[in-house]
């Protein structure tokens, strides 16, 4: 249950640990409102324990610093929870299976999401006529996982002219048949939008999320999407909710665009940046690579975005004080970043453009090169460990896609030892929003020397989030005398101290180590939320909570 806690109260958490680099030893908290006030020890805490604060026992349990997921779609998150799961579907013959029964259960539009052909037996994907045979001929959009194709019903492709459109197969939509099939499957309001957008904020607080990064675009989603987010329209509701840091994925080609588009979401804009494609996804073989895809031969890829073009873009951004960025997944689409980087360095200068903080979604395939370029442009990875956890590996779909180039994906440890800045996210509904999960992913890299200690996984997916987003508190996403009160209780089988190295022993409890502890990733169960807090204010309490 949601509830706002005075502003003025003293809460002082005990009987715990406290994830906190000023005493990595803190078993307990006390909170002044908005505000960290003291952590420490135990006997500490009973001396000055008094009738003026609320006394919450952790029994156990860990405080640690508020998720940040760098890279969500709540609207899309929302939907996807209300939409039909395929994501467990494991074969054609069990997805049209699955259509069927759905189609006989309601009417409209048949919404689905999640489905990934690439371990199905059948080695295809359905054509819109076995979907129109399976559905009663109804009108199905059908997502794939990355959300950058979908299957479609040959009833809502006649309704639509999908065949005459670039990137229609036979029901596989890619590229402009399947935005004209996506825009027409979202045609919702503002109030059904804002359901779906309050159902995907309290998920993200039930898993200890205090602020998304929400990637919105217009290819996505209208501008009233985002602007009711930003309660600049619309209304969500007066319960609080995980912070939004708001990006916009449109290009700019002016001055005047740039100024139009601020603007238009009220000056709150952090960024132009997040989902403006340069490719498109592995999942599609719509990203762009220099070499063809293994599995497809015909094709490298496609790119959206021209050098000059995204230099244009980013050389504005810059002059304005402003984030820019891309959407980026093949190495071919990553050397047209970094072309267009170099183009915009020389406009404005090497200097002022890493001042301006930019940063890159996905950045997927990348070689020592292009890592030492995004170094010298000072520009942040936003990457999503999951990927790698439902995707790589020697018979996983990366591999299907680019054979033995499928070991320089997602090189996490790479980037953060050359000194690139590292945030990690869902890109939800791509991946679900459960923060440890990534954690754990990025610990259990399926290429080892890619992998990356806990701790550092878990500064890239709190602190590091808001420092990326440039809120301004450089306090955030700590937990220490004088920072803001943003942070989860979290109920975890054992708290450990984490290496990387997979050739002595994983977990330690061994507390000479001096690091605040973490839950231990590898006891079968992650750990589960208790309670959030943003800025002092109560956004999630499980109920057995007390």
């Amino acid at each position: 249950m949601n509830s706002t806690a005075p502003a003025n109260e003293l809460v002082l958490y005990r009987n715990g640990s406290v994830y906190s680099s000023a005493d990595p030893f803190a078993t307990a908290m006390l909170v002044d409102g908005g505000t960290v006030a003291w952590v420490g020890s135990e006997q500490a805490a009973t001396s000055i324990q008094d009738s003026k604060m609320r006394v919450v026992d952790l029994q156990g349990a860990l405080a640690a610093p508020g998720f940040v997921d760098s890279h969500v779609h709540l609207t899309e998150t929302g939907l996807a929870e209300s939409s039909l799961d395929l994501s467990g579907v494991r074969s054609l013959a069990e997805l049209l299976s699955t259509v069927a029964a759905a189609a006989g259960e309601s009417s409209g539009l048949l919404l689905g999401h999640g489905w990934d052909e690439s371990g199905w037996p059948e080695a295809r994907i359905p054509t819109a006529a076995e979907l129109d045979a399976a559905s009663g001929n109804r009108r199905v959009y059908l997502a794939r996982a990355d959300v950058h194709c979908a299957v479609v019903s040959g009833t809502l492709a006649a309704e639509l002219g999908l065949s005459g459109m670039d990137g229609w197969d036979n029901g596989f939509v890619i590229r402009g048949a399947h935005e004209a099939a996506r825009t027409a499957s979202r045609n919702l309001s503002l109030q059904e939008r804002a359901r779906f957008q309050r159902a995907a904020l309290d998920l993200a607080a039930s898993r200890g999320i205090v602020a998304v990064a929400e990637m919105a675009a217009p290819h996505i989603a209208p501008p009233e999407d985002l602007r009711q987010l930003l309660g600049l329209e619309g209304t969500l509701g007066s319960v609080p909710g995980p912070q939004v840091l708001p990006y916009w994925g449109q290009l700019a080609t002016t001055e005047q665009d740039l100024a139009d588009l601020r603007e238009a979401f009220g000056g709150k804009l952090l960024g132009l940046a997040g989902d403006l494609n340069i490719d498109g996804s592995f999942g599609a073989r719509t990203a762009a690579v220099r070499l063809p895809y293994a599995d497809a031969p015909e094709t490298s890829g496609s790119l959206y975005l021209g050098e000059e073009e995204a230099a244009r873009h980013l050389e504005l951004a810059t002059r304005a004080g402003l984030q820019a960025g891309f959407h980026v997944i093949g190495d071919a689409g990553l050397d047209t970043v970094l072309a267009a980087l170099r183009r915009a360095a020389e406009a404005v200068g090497e200097q002022k453009l890493r001042a301006a903080h930019h940063r890159l979604e996905h950045v997927e395939l990348t070689d020592d090169g292009a890592i030492a370029e995004l170094v010298r442009f000072g520009v942040t990875a936003s990457m999503q460990p999951s990927f790698d956890a439902a995707w790589g590996g020697g018979s996983g779909m990366y591999s299907q896609r680019l054979g033995s180039r499928s070991s320089s994906m997602n090189r996490f440890a790479s980037l953060l030892s050359a000194g690139v800045p590292v945030v990690f996210g869902s890109d939800a509904p791509v991946t679900a929003l459960d923060p440890w999960r990534t954690v754990q992913a990025a610990v259990s890299h399926s290429n080892p020397q890619e992998r990356i200690s806990a701790r550092a996984a878990f500064i890239a997916h709190t602190r590091a989030g808001w420092r990326a987003a440039g809120t301004g508190n450089p306090m955030l996403g700590q937990l220490a005398p004088g920072t803001p009160a943003s942070f989860a209780v979290w109920e975890a089988d054992e708290l450990m101290v984490q290496t990387p190295d997979s050739s002595v022993a994983s977990w330690s409890t061994d507390p000479r180590a001096g690091t605040p502890l973490l839950p231990a990733l590898d006891t079968g169960s992650l750990p589960r939320c208790l309670q959030t807090v943003h800025l002092g204010t109560e956004l999630y309490r499980a109920p057995d909570f007390n």
